[in-house]
């Protein structure tokens, strides 16, 4: 038995570090390409590390003003965002925990439906037009600021919840909003950390929404920016390309704006990761 065990370990660990390198070496390939030299590049001699560095590729992503600018606007939609999200999705969560409320299981119908039938993006983007919310801050907030299967997640997680706390609160005064406020959302970090994670990263690399509801460059987040970058291979500063010493290979500069519009993610995700796994399996597996 234990050596069957060991077996499976064995097979375990080389499976799970196959799966690794394959998911690190895109970045570790983009990151050793965007610090080389073109010269280097073009000749095919950069592979895991890079060779003659500099950081050429990066002072132009950062020189070029639509970086900076969708910089600025996708931080913005990140924070308002997930904060908007996570305050709509945390009090109809904790409203759908409760077995007394009236209707709760018609309209957790009328939610779980909304999982596999929906009206589509033509009937979306009329309804965003009717409220006003075209070329605004809030077309990038509001028509995703509730997801079905986040709010089923932190429903199930405050079912979880003792009920005798809420009881001790009710026996010192506090009405719902109170018990939801001071007792409720402290116990829930874990699964706060965890959706407040999905619904960030879904805000972060949202592209689809900008190019349908934002007319105007400068609500442009980061992500159609370097769309359009990729795409094009192309800063807007035209010096890059038309000085001989400031040329550089295409590739290389859309792997620098590529780890640049990924990098406040991965940094991100260190310090919420104790509670993602415990968040996202305590919402999914109680009952």
């Amino acid at each position: 038995m234990k050596q069957r065990l060991q077996a499976f370990d064995i097979i375990n660990i080389v499976v799970l570090l196959i799966v690794s390198v394959a998911c690190l070496y895109p970045f570790v390939y983009m990151l050793a390409v965007s610090l080389s030299d073109k010269i280097a590049i073009a000749k095919g001699e950069v592979w895991l590390w890079p060779v003659n560095f500099n950081l050429d590729n990066y002072r132009y992503v950062f020189e070029d003003g639509r970086v900076m600018k969708g910089y600025r606007n996708t931080i913005l939609y990140v924070v308002l965002g997930t904060s908007t999200s996570l305050i709509l999705t945390a009090l109809g969560a904790y409203a759908l925990s409760k077995k007394t409320m009236v209707f709760q299981k018609q309209i957790m119908l009328m939610i779980v439906f909304t999982m596999f039938f929906g009206g589509g993006m033509i009937p979306t983007f009329l309804v965003v037009k009717s409220l006003g919310l075209v070329n605004t801050i809030w077309a990038m907030v509001l028509p995703g600021a509730i997801g079905t299967w986040n709010l089923l997640i932190m429903r199930t997680f405050f079912s979880g919840l003792p009920s005798e706390l809420e009881e001790s609160g009710k026996i010192d005064g506090l009405s719902e909003i109170g018990i939801f406020f001071r007792i409720v959302l402290p116990l829930s970090k874990p699964v706060l950390a965890t959706i407040g994670l999905y619904y960030a990263v879904g805000i972060w690399n949202n592209f689809m929404g900008p190019l349908l509801y934002l007319r105007s460059q400068s609500l442009f987040p980061l992500q159609v920016f370097l769309r359009n970058i990729v795409l094009s291979g192309e800063l807007m500063n035209g010096e890059a390309s038309a000085s001989s010493d400031l040329q550089i290979v295409g590739d290389a500069l859309k792997f620098a704006t590529i780890l640049v519009s990924t990098l406040p993610i991965l940094c991100v995700y260190p310090f919420i990761q104790k509670y993602f796994v415990k968040g996202a399996l305590i919402g999914s597996v109680k009952g």
